[in-house]
This record gives structure tokens, C-alpha cells and sequence, in this order.
């Protein structure tokens, strides 16, 4: 009686062991589908992809224009640097889930997919197409505005890899929010604002030191706020979300 108890124990365990993995693995197929789905959306229509670029181009234009007679502290350009990506994220992020309510395949994805799935597949849409982005962003700057030079590379990358991870986690959620009100842009920016400026402030202290060329260790404690940031926000995030995406 007792090994059979032990046996049937076993079985038990085993098969939750099974439907737990079974379900994990249905998560991460899920999450894939909606991020190659995102991709592939994008790609045919380049609305984020243009919209962005097309503000970073003109801005930094405008900046190295009206900057041209002057040198520009690494200050003004580490905070310069950083609006441009904000705004820039602000023109193009929102339509990760505005699309969905625009193209009427919201309710499909409620219905077919895990809330949770659609969360961290938007997530990393969001994520790599804002990383992709601030790269090119940085690109533009730094090729027109020749003046201002990065004193410590390893920190600026570290520094603007948890800014692009931060405001995508950020604006994620809140693209959600507004994928139903009728003024989506207007109220995007200002929702989002708040949101990101703990980051704001963190990230535009660390650009400056990193442009300075201070040592990594000497900026750990914005990195570490900006880690931490990124961390909590995800995670809030992913808790709120059945309740903003299934309402």
C-alpha cells in the first residue's frame, strides 16, 4: 500500500512537472508569435521605423545648425542626447498596441494568446526596435555634432542599454492604456512622462559622466538606479497588465 502511494506520488508530480514545462513552452512560442508578428508588421509598414528616425534626423539637424558657432558642453549635449530619445521613442512607440485596436486584432490576441505571452512579446518588440533605434539615434548625433566625444565608452553602452530597456518597459504598459482613447499621441507623451523621468533624471547624469570619461565604478550607483528601475518597472508592469488588457 505504501509503494503504491509512493508510486502514485511520483506520477502525480511527474505530470505536474510535465504541464508545467508544456506550459512554459506554450508561453514562449506564444511570446515569439506576437514579437515575429510585431517584426513583420513593422517591416511592411515602417511607421515606427520612419517616424523615428525622421525626428531624430531633423532635431539633431536643427541642434547642429543653431550650435554650429558655439561648443557644446558634454552637460548640454548628455541632456540633448537624452530628450532626443525620449521624443523619439514617443513618436513611434504607442503603435504596439494602438495597431491592434486600429486593425481590430485585439480581441483575436485576447481570445488566442496569454495576456502574460502578449505582455513580454511586446516587450521585446519593443525593447529591440527602441534599442535598434537609439543606436541609430546616437549615430546621427555624434556624426553631425563632431565636437563632443565619449570619454568612457563602456559606461555610455551600459547606460544606454538600460535607458532603451527602461523606456521601452515604461511605455510599454502605458501603450496599453491608451490603445482605447481617442487622443492616443497627446496622451502617450503625457502619461509617459512621469513614468520615465526617474529614469530621465538617473540616465542624464550617467550620459554626462560617461562623456567625461568617469570610471565605471565612480557612476555605479545611477547604473545601479537605472537596473533597478528597469527591474521594478517590468515587473509592475507585468502584474497590471491582465487588468489593463483584459478590461
Amino acid at each position: 500500500m505504501v509503494g503504491n502511494r509512493s508510486v502514485a506520488t511520483t506520477l502525480h508530480h511527474d505530470a505536474q512537472s510535465v504541464s508545467a514545462m508544456s506550459f512554459t513552452t506554450q508561453l514562449m512560442r506564444q511570446c515569439y508569435a506576437v514579437a515575429r508578428k510585431d517584426f513583420a508588421s513593422e517591416w511592411k509598414t515602417r511607421f515606427a521605423i520612419n517616424a523615428m528616425l525622421m525626428f531624430v534626423l531633423s532635431t539633431v539637424t536643427m541642434i547642429a545648425i543653431s550650435t554650429k558657432e558655439e561648443r557644446m558642453t558634454n552637460g548640454v549635449a548628455a541632456a540633448l542626447l537624452w530628450v532626443i530619445l525620449f521624443f523619439s521613442a514617443m513618436t513611434g512607440l504607442a503603435k504596439s498596441f494602438v495597431s491592434e485596436e486600429e486593425r481590430g486584432t485585439a480581441l483575436l490576441l485576447r481570445l488566442s494568446t496569454y495576456s502574460s505571452a502578449v505582455y513580454f512579446g511586446k516587450l521585446w518588440f519593443n525593447i529591440a526596435l527602441t534599442t535598434l533605434l537609439n543606436a541609430a539615434s546616437v549615430l546621427i548625433f555624434f556624426f553631425l555634432i563632431s565636437d563632443i566625444t565619449i570619454g568612457s565608452p563602456m559606461l555610455f553602452a551600459v547606460v544606454f542599454l538600460c535607458g532603451s530597456v527602461g523606456t521601452a518597459s515604461a511605455t510599454t504598459l502605458i501603450a496599453a492604456i491608451i490603445a482605447k482613447a481617442n487622443a492616443k499621441g497627446a496622451l502617450f507623451a503625457v502619461l509617459s512622462f512621469p513614468v520615465v523621468l526617474p529614469l530621465t533624471m538617473s540616465g542624464v547624469e550617467a550620459l554626462y559622466q560617461a562623456l567625461i570619461g568617469v570610471a565605471f565604478a565612480l557612476a555605479l550607483d545611477n547604473v545601479m538606479i537605472m537596473v533597478s528601475y528597469c527591474v521594478v518597472l517590468i515587473t509592475v508592469s507585468f502584474l497590471l497588465f491582465d487588468a489593463v488588457w483584459l478590461d
